[in-house]
């Protein structure tokens, strides 16, 4: 096949460069031959003019002898084949016999200069011999039709128009050659090569070979079509590991949930009936790269736990738009199909401005309601600018909402974290008939604490106008129960964990949140990484290492977690030198004072602790304080001996359960707060009171120390946990729940 292709290709071009380099060649010799011939006509004619008045004349006149020497001497000085001396047609000298033969051929036309009685010039051909023949009248008295005709050689444009031909032939012939060379390289490298690259990669596409496709780098032209390859690789993966999966969970008789099952639940449960997600955060944000847009996923387990009910259901996410590019990649309706390579929801960007922003998110938010519910000794800032523009807010959302749900009977809404208190009950007002449900992200703190914030009634109320309140934790639920029996004229129905307010009852429940974890990830080993590698870039080593991943906020315990780690080392002196502790810090929100000042404190505790314990070539913190992705953080997570999160006040925090599903080899160690809601899951874990430094020191030996049959018995019964309890049980526990409520 490769030498048929080659063959008639480069036949194709010998034809085309042919029929090309004989038409040039054909006009080149004709343009060049009317010109080498007026060249010669012109020369000749100067000759006869000069001597058919000069010498010639007298020569006439004089013997034959005399006219020989005269046509010895013009032929040689000016390349003259001879000359011939006209009387009449009986009488025609010639002094060089040579040219005897062509006087023949001169006959006719020097009748027909002498009646034109004008000069005549043209071609002839004798044998092999091309020559040219001008004809001039001469004008004496005595004799009346006397001519002379000079005779001159012209086989050298035979010979100059043969040069070409020969020259052009050769030029053609080397061009053909290298032409069909380079066109073999182009076809080798430039097009076959290229098509056993596709052949590659759909072999592997088929086999569902993602990692080793994403190992070959196209080329930039084919760049798109190994984009839409390694999608179908991917999804053929997919399909493969849902099937084992599903054979799995048949042979083993567990119904553990996968993003399938999940699928078929939701389309059970909701019976083609729209459905709406709500939430500050949205799922892909368009941002400048460049001179490019680039569509990026935000870091959130909100996202992770509902694309899944969306992707299955084809439902819309209204959210605010944060990119910078995010206007440019909107419709005039102000939405966009997600995700882009394979849309199968809509998301509905609305637009909040810098004083919304100010106030609704970073003020009654951030400074309010985030340090009021997690309860860690920050003072919340309530101001009533701001909290008129989180109504505000609220209220464009709801419209927006409800825009949206007009046509649709009984749509469910789903209502994300702190941001939308209110949001439940404007829906409510205008939507009897709608479901909704809104799930708290954060803690909820007890009645007294919550008591403080001045409008908690319009804050309960709003709450209070879904179907359906989720918190992490039971706990959480039951704080919440009592702040609606203290600041509200309600039922609280403790037996079944209900409010009821006039006709209205709203269910509060808990729903552990979780993240993307099931059996095929349960049995993929992890890659252990040298902590000389991963360490390199920052100049540092060390034969024990311990991980954190945090944002740098003031709940999340980090100064406390370096205490213990600067009490560990002084209680364990042989750890010195050996021990680090990677903390993986990404700042945020840091245009509020209490956010920059706890990124300020961190930095200056972990420099004073490095200072104390200074060496060479090692410290006990390596603070990585910037934005990391997955896949940074990963080899982190399968490498460290153990992680430690150390909350302060968390909702669940799942950083704990991406430590735990990274440890592939059931080996390493987690220490966690008892304040974080995943020690209510991770029973395997090293539960610790963050504000207690000297038991945190100790938990850090222990874990380090721990035998490894003990350090596999833990791990595994912390991710059995995980994928029985995974992000896809979540929303389908959240959802059927919601589904079951009847207002």
């Amino acid at each position: 096949m490769k030498l048929k292709i080659n063959f008639t290709l480069i036949l194709s071009i010998v034809l085309a460069m042919t029929v090309v380099a004989a038409a040039f060649t054909f006009f080149q010799i004709a343009s060049e031959t009317a010109s080498l011939r007026e060249e010669l006509k012109e020369r000749t004619a100067r000759i006869a003019d000069v001597y058919s008045r000069t010498q010639l004349v007298h020569l006439l006149q004089e013997d034959s002898t005399g006219l020989k020497r005269f046509s010895d001497s013009i032929s040689k000085d000016y390349r003259l084949l001879g000359i011939a001396v006209y009387y009449n047609k009986d009488s025609i000298i010639t002094p060089d016999t040579s040219i005897r033969p062509l006087v023949s051929f001169s006959l006719d036309y020097i009748a027909l200069a002498l009646t034109a009685d004008s000069a005549i010039g043209n071609f002839k051909k004798s044998g092999e011999k091309s020559f040219y023949q001008y004809i001039r009248p001469i004008k004496r008295t005595d004799i009346p039709n006397e001519a002379l005709v000079f005779y001159t050689d012209a086989s050298y444009i035979d010979r100059i128009i043969s040069n070409i031909w020969f020259r052009n032939f050769f030029r053609w012939f080397a061009q053909v050659l290298i032409i069909s060379f380079v066109t073999i390289l182009v076809i080798r490298w430039g097009i076959i090569g290229p098509l056993n690259k596709i052949v590659l990669w759909l072999r592997e596409a088929a086999t569902g070979n993602l990692d080793k496709l994403k190992q070959r780098p196209p080329t930039n032209f084919l760049a798109p079509l190994h984009k839409e390859i390694v999608h179908i690789a991917k999804t053929v993966r997919e399909a493969r590991a849902i099937a084992e999966e599903e054979a799995l969970l048949r042979s083993n008789a567990e119904a553990v949930w996968t993003p399938e099952r999940l699928r078929i639940e939701v389309s059970n449960l909701l019976h083609e009936k729209k459905m709406v997600v709500v939430s500050n955060r949205e799922p892909y944000m368009h941002i400048h790269a460049g001179r490019e847009i680039k569509c990026i996923v935000p870091a959130s387990g909100m996202i992770t736990a509902m694309e899944p009910i969306l992707k299955a259901c084809g439902g819309l996410w209204i959210a605010a738009g944060m990119g910078d590019a995010d206007r440019e990649t909107v419709d005039k309706h102000d939405k966009i199909l997600v995700p882009p390579e394979q849309p199968e929801y809509t998301l509905r960007r609305l637009w909040l401005t810098k004083e919304e922003e100010d106030h609704f998110y970073y003020g009654f938010s951030n400074e309010g309601l985030w340090p009021l519910c997690h309860i860690a000794h920050t003072r919340p800032v309530f101001r009533k600018e701001d909290w008129d523009y989180y109504k505000k807010v609220n209220q464009d959302f709801a419209r927006a909402v409800i825009r949206e749900i007009e046509a649709e009977e009984q749509p469910l809404i789903l209502i994300q974290d702190y941001h939308f208190a209110l949001l439940p009950e404007l829906i409510r007002n205008e939507r009897p008939d709608a479901k909704i449900a809104i799930f708290w992200h954060i803690p909820w703190p007890n009645a007294e604490s919550f008591g403080i914030c001045p409008w908690q009634r319009d804050i309960l109320k709003g709450m209070l106008g879904a179907d359906l309140i989720g918190f992490h934790t039971q706990f959480h639920c039951n704080n919440f129960l009592e702040t609606v029996n203290t600041a509200l004229e309600s039922r609280v129905q403790w037996e079944n964990y209900a409010v009821r307010i006039g006709d209205a009852t709203t269910m509060v429940k808990p729903f552990p949140i979780s993240i993307d974890f099931t059996l095929k990830d349960y049995d993929k080993p992890s890659v252990k990484t040298d902590f000389s590698r991963l360490l390199a870039d920052y100049g540092a080593t060390c034969k024990f290492m311990g991980i954190g991943v945090d944002r740098i906020d003031y709940t999340k315990g980090i100064i406390e977690k370096f205490l213990a780690i600067e009490r560990f080392l002084e209680k364990y002196p042989a750890y010195v030198g050996k021990f680090t502790f990677v903390q993986v810090g990404a700042p945020s929100r840091t245009l509020l004072k209490t956010y920059a000042d706890t990124v300020s404190a961190v930095e200056k505790e972990a420099d004073r602790i490095n200072w104390r314990f200074k060496n060479r070539n090692w410290k006990p913190i390596l603070l990585l304080k910037r934005h990391h992705s997955h896949e940074e953080i990963t080899p982190f997570y399968e490498s460290a001996d153990l992680c430690m999160v150390t909350s302060l006040h968390d909702g669940m925090n799942l950083v704990a359960k991406e430590f735990i599903a990274r440890r592939g080899n059931n080996d390493g160690v987690l220490i966690l707060s008892r304040f974080a809601g995943a020690s209510q899951e991770l029973k395997g874990a090293l539960v610790v009171n963050p504000y207690d430094i000297e038991k945190m020191a100790d938990a850090i030996k222990q874990a380090l120390e721990m035998p490894d049959e003990e350090q596999q018995q833990r791990m595994q019964k912390m991710r059995q946990s995980l994928v029985e309890n995974n992000i896809f049980s979540w929303a389908a526990h959240l959802l059927r729940t919601l589904t079951s409520i009847y207002r």
